[in-house]
């Protein structure tokens, strides 16, 4: 038989060394500073990542190549564009179809043995746990990666309850270990260095500091957590499509993590946001192809699992979780955003998340799709996010259900600044440059003079505090002559 090798993204990372630097020695960057309702300031916290060279180089180069691995996948499959268009019409069906399906789940669900609950947002999600792990006297839960959790605050809650939540995922225990949240909604740890897990880990599960090799670091993790498993009272998984004709919750993961939270445990607990829902099982196809491809640049997951029913002598509770997603759905404008299937694609192709790192944005969701989903649920406090891009589109060509992403970015900008968020300084900025946009000729001629005059400014007249632009990159040299003096000799 012939054997085939799968290029599996995830699980793979090589040193990458910057000359003159040394990545043992740099200090990891942390996140956006929060601070209460005041806006998060994306610009501070990534200029903080752009000063760390080997953190930044490595960061940009591993997203990239997860990037270029998707393009192989689906330059591999003739009908890559045809199974986009088919994802997309089924979400937009289940989008418009969402309160008959719930209910067809429901029923199946009921039917199959499953207690079904719903949740209006994140603090009754987090009600409903407690009461299922106190009414079982269970004071630990093991759970696999879930960014409901994360957007409902579930660790924390559970903290405060007495309770504890042991991550099963290797990145997002990494993440737990080092009090941070994800930065990456399929590889949560992927803005730390080897260097930076050794030390976490050698602080809080005692293990070599110095020894920064991949297998060591993940089996000592694998060491740890397997008796935290064993003796788990209740584990919890995510979802990531629930099929309504069945009343099946279909969960998908590289590590085996997920089925071991769900199958060990006497009792399982879904968490899955309502959007999840997709009408038939033959759905399930055309997404299972686009999911890991679009994420990873593998042709599937390691484990796609079907959780239909609860083990003989076991419980299983699906939570549903609206969580604003009602009121978004209500949004013309934003509505597309529930039929994202948190593949990461949109992360790993921009050039501002991949320079900039998740933990910057100061939000559950990074990246593009989180530029439009964070200003749903606090528009004030993430209203300087939606201009962390540069709307080149790369977001939204990926897509795999094919989100207008950068139009919906572009949107939320205007309305942003018919509420006056920006900044002053930001405000003028724009209605200068909007000014000089629209003046084709006094454009040209600001082109010509900034190109001559610039390279013989001294260093402070151009990188000073009126230049935000000139933090964290160098201006580049302008070109002998612009593109329209070009096109103007050869082709008119």
């Amino acid at each position: 038989m012939k054997r085939i090798d799968i290029d599996h993204a995830e699980g793979r990372s090589r040193r990458i060394d910057t000359p003159g630097h040394h990545p043992e020695r740099e200090a990891q960057p942390r996140g956006a500073i929060r601070r209460g309702k005041r806006p998060i300031d994306h610009a501070e916290a990534a200029e903080r990542f752009l000063a760390a060279p080997d953190h930044l180089a490595f960061h940009d180069q591993r997203l990239w190549d997860l990037r270029q691995k998707r393009d192989r996948e689906a330059f591999a499959i003739p009908e890559w564009e045809e199974l986009r268009d088919l994802a997309s019409s089924i979400k937009d069906y289940a989008l418009a179809n969402l309160d008959t399906l719930l209910e067809e789940f429901e029923r199946n669900a009921q039917a199959n043995g499953i207690t079904v609950h719903w949740a209006r947002d994140g603090a009754e999600h987090n009600r409903i746990v407690v009461e299922i792990m106190r009414r079982h006297d269970a004071p630990l839960l093991v759970k696999s990666k879930s960014m409901l959790t994360e957007e409902c605050g579930f660790r924390d809650h559970m903290q405060e309850q007495g309770l504890a939540v042991i991550e099963t995922d290797l990145g997002e225990r990494i993440q737990q270990l080092d009090n941070e949240d994800p930065s990456h909604v399929v590889v949560p740890a992927v803005h730390k260095l080897r260097a930076d897990v050794a030390a976490v880990f050698a602080k809080t599960l005692g293990t070599d500091p110095d020894n920064h090799d991949p297998a060591y670091l993940a089996e000592q993790q694998r060491e740890s957590n397997r008796p935290l498993i064993l003796g788990a009272g209740v584990g919890m998984t995510g979802a990531n499509f629930l099929v309504a004709e069945t009343g099946t919750v279909v969960v998908c993961t590289n590590e085996g993590n997920a089925d071991l939270s769900a199958n060990v445990p006497p009792v399982h607990i879904v968490s899955a946001g309502i959007e999840k829902i997709i009408p038939r099982a033959g759905d399930l196809g055309v997404f299972i192809r686009l999911l890991s491809r679009s994420a990873l640049g593998s042709p599937i997951t390691q484990y796609t699992s079907h959780f239909r029913g609860p083990r003989l002598g076991a419980e299983m509770h699906v939570i549903l979780v609206d969580n604003g997603r009602s009121a978004r759905l209500g949004m013309q404008q934003f509505r597309s955003a529930l039929k994202c299937i948190r593949c990461g694609a949109c992360m790993n192709t921009c050039p501002v998340y991949r320079r900039s790192g998740g933990l910057s944005y100061g939000a559950t969701y990074a990246g593009p799709i989180g530029l439009i989903i964070d200003p749903t649920i606090d528009q004030r406090k993430y209203s300087a996010l939606p201009y962390a891009s540069t709307l080149n589109g790369s977001c939204t060509a990926v897509c795999p259900v094919k989100i207008d992403i950068h139009q919906q970015i572009h949107a939320w900008r205007g309305i942003m600044a018919e509420q006056k968020e920006p900044s002053r300084t930001k405000r003028t900025a724009m209605k200068a440059a909007a000014l000089l946009l629209a003046h084709p000729s006094a454009y040209r001629v600001a082109v010509r003079t900034v190109g001559t005059v610039l390279p013989h400014m001294p260093r402070f007249a151009v990188y000073n505090p009126l230049n935000a632009w000139g933090r964290g990159r160098e201006v580049p040299n302008a070109p002998r002559r612009t593109f329209h003096d070009w096109y103007k000799a050869n082709r008119t």
